[in-house]
C-alpha cells in the first residue's frame, strides 16, 4: 500500500495550506477501519504526532489545536490536513502514516516551509 502525500510548499506566517494523503490501492472497506495519522519533522528534530483520525474522532497535538483539522474523504481514500495560521515553527516535513490491524504504512512526506 503506497501512501502519495502532497500539498506542501512555501507560505508566509499567518497563512494556510492543505496536505493530502491519499492511498489509491487500499480496498474501501479497509481505508474505513483505518487510523491515519500526520507527523511533523522539524529540522533536526524528531517526527511529532500532530493529528489523528480514527473511529470518527480527531486528535491533535496541543502545538496544533485550534488551527489544524484532519479530515478525511472515504470515497476518495484522501486523508487532509488542514494548516491554518501558520507558524515558523511549523515548518518541517509531514508525513501522513496508517496504522490497523496487521497495518503500519508511511508516506514519503511533503515539505512545508513558513516563513516570517
Amino acid at each position: 500500500v503506497q501512501l502519495q502525500a502532497s500539498g506542501g510548499g512555501l507560505v508566509q506566517a499567518g497563512g494556510s495550506l492543505r496536505l493530502s494523503c491519499s492511498v489509491p490501492r487500499m480496498i474501501l472497506s479497509t481505508f474505513w477501519g483505518t487510523t491515519f495519522e500526520w507527523y511533523h519533522q522539524a529540522p533536526g528534530n524528531q517526527r511529532e504526532l500532530v493529528a489523528t483520525s480514527s473511529d470518527g474522532s480527531s486528535y491533535y497535538g496541543d502545538s496544533v489545536k485550534g488551527r489544524f483539522t484532519i479530515s478525511r474523504d472515504n470515497n476518495k481514500k484522501t486523508v487532509y490536513l488542514q494548516m491554518n495560521s501558520l507558524k515558523t515553527e511549523d515548518t518541517g516535513t509531514y508525513f501522513c502514516h496508517a496504522r490497523g490491524p496487521g497495518m503500519d504504512y508511511w508516506g514519503s512526506g511533503t515539505q512545508v516551509t513558513v516563513s516570517s
